[in-house]
């Protein structure tokens, strides 16, 4: 009887223990300049960037004004991954990042946002349409800085319910760094493009 009380104090301090822990929000200036970091060079003072505030809530941190939104690295998640896209995917984006926030798995993400496609309420882009990921690990990124060191790039270009008879793509890469067409014939189609790492 004694072990199990025992096995439960400790269950319900960990818990307690678990609800303590806050999750540190780098510095708006940091959040910005690694953002940006996933975007080309000569593209980046002048896309527009979400980043999280104190809440932990995304929200605009630059305005831009070119065709590019940038997304800055979810804190609550293990490693570092930022974003780039082109504004033609932002009401695919922000549908995708509503439905996370009301606590829908991938699945239902998927199969939510078909559906809304295909009745029209939720409107895909019309032209082949850029994403820019970089991702790395938390031991190579300074907080101080916003600098990431040995980053990998991943590159996505959606065009939606393109099919590999019309584009010529694999539907698997072959080789390494290898373009291939993901989702082929839906409405996620894209082609991945994934460098090999040297």
């Amino acid at each position: 009887m004694k072990s199990y009380f025992l096995f439960g104090l400790m269950i319900v301090t960990a818990a307690g223990m678990a609800q303590d822990v806050t999750v540190e929000i780098p510095a708006p200036e940091i959040q910005l300049k690694t953002a940006l970091l996933a975007a080309p060079a000569d593209q980046r003072s002048e896309a527009m960037v979400y980043a999280y505030n104190s809440k932990g809530e995304l929200q605009v941190l630059q305005e831009g004004t070119n065709n590019l939104v940038c997304i800055a690295d979810d804190p609550n998640r293990e490693g570092i991954s930022v974003s780039c896209y082109n504004k033609k995917l932002e009401p695919f984006m922000a549908r995708g990042r509503e439905l996370t926030a009301e606590g829908k798995s991938e699945m239902e993400k998927r199969e939510i946002r078909k559906q809304e496609v295909e009745s029209g309420i939720l409107q895909l882009t019309d032209t082949p349409s850029m994403l820019y990921i970089l991702s790395g690990t938390t031991e190579n990124y300074d907080k101080t800085t916003g600098a990431l060191i040995d980053g990998k790039f991943r590159y996505v270009i959606y065009m939606p319910y393109a099919t590999t008879e019309s584009t010529g793509l694999p539907s698997k890469p072959e080789v390494p760094g290898m373009p291939w067409l993901m989702d082929p014939g839906t409405h996620r189609a894209h082609i991945m493009i994934t460098p090999e790492n040297k």
